[in-house]
């Protein structure tokens, strides 16, 4: 289940406490033994520590009000966009966008429409660059198929698919199978940088560009209005 601890996703309140007893131990050894390189590695600790605290973010965000809008389900930018075979979940060509996470990035991914769950499906894999088109079919992953409604209660199935990267080794998801979402929601944290490919109906009308800037929960990638 998805908490959060002040401005943090408490995935992150272990890193962050135990890094932070590290950092003050390491300090106070080296300001008392007076040695040059430990000063320097105390000082790298605690750029790491900022680093974790920034990394475990968990930011508010401001849902569009257009009921036809399908927003972002991860922050980062777009390396891809463009139709593909999906047989999994939506059994068809579907199109593709894919979302690139670097570790600067908020890491807490958001449904992209309002539905169910009903499809889920995890699949154990290589950790790949997540930039490469082979991370997107033999990295660590899990499968998200929700079925919805868009604008003027058209049905909407899409499929996020959460993709572990070369630094990433730990998806964890905070919903089931059945569970119903409402647009935005968080459903899952990936771990220290990783990729989320986005499959929507051939209909939805693209909003979005290779190279684009999105936040989860916020950007509207594509409209959906059959």
């Amino acid at each position: 289940m998805h908490k959060k601890f002040f401005f943090f996703c408490s995935e992150g309140l272990t890193y962050i406490n135990g890094l932070l007893i590290v950092c003050i131990l390491f300090t106070v050894y080296s300001i008392y033994s007076a040695h040059t390189l430990l000063m320097v590695g105390s000082a790298f600790l605690w750029l790491l520590f900022f680093e974790f605290c920034y990394f475990f973010r968990d930011p508010e965000r401001l849902l569009p009000q257009d009921t036809s809008a399908i927003v972002a389900p991860a922050d980062g930018r777009i390396i891809d966009v463009q139709p593909m075979q999906e047989d999994a979940f939506l059994h068809g060509e579907a199109l593709r966008i894919s979302i690139f996470m670097n570790i600067f990035d908020v890491h807490v991914n958001r449904a992209p429409i309002a539905g169910k769950i009903e499809y889920l499906h995890y699949n154990p894999g290589k950790f790949i660059s997540a930039f490469k088109e082979k991370a997107s079919l033999d990295n660590e992953q899990v499968a998200i198929g929700i079925n919805g409604e868009g604008k003027g209660g058209q049905k909407i199935s899409v499929l996020v698919k959460l993709i572990a990267g070369l630094i990433a080794r730990r998806i964890v998801l905070w919903k089931a199978d059945d569970d119903l979402l409402t647009k935005g929601e968080r459903i899952s944290i990936i771990k220290f940088g990783s990729r989320v490919d986005l499959y929507l109906p051939l209909e939805a009308g693209i909003k979005v560009k290779k190279g684009d800037r999105v936040k989860a929960g916020e950007t509207v990638v594509a409209t959906f209005n059959p």
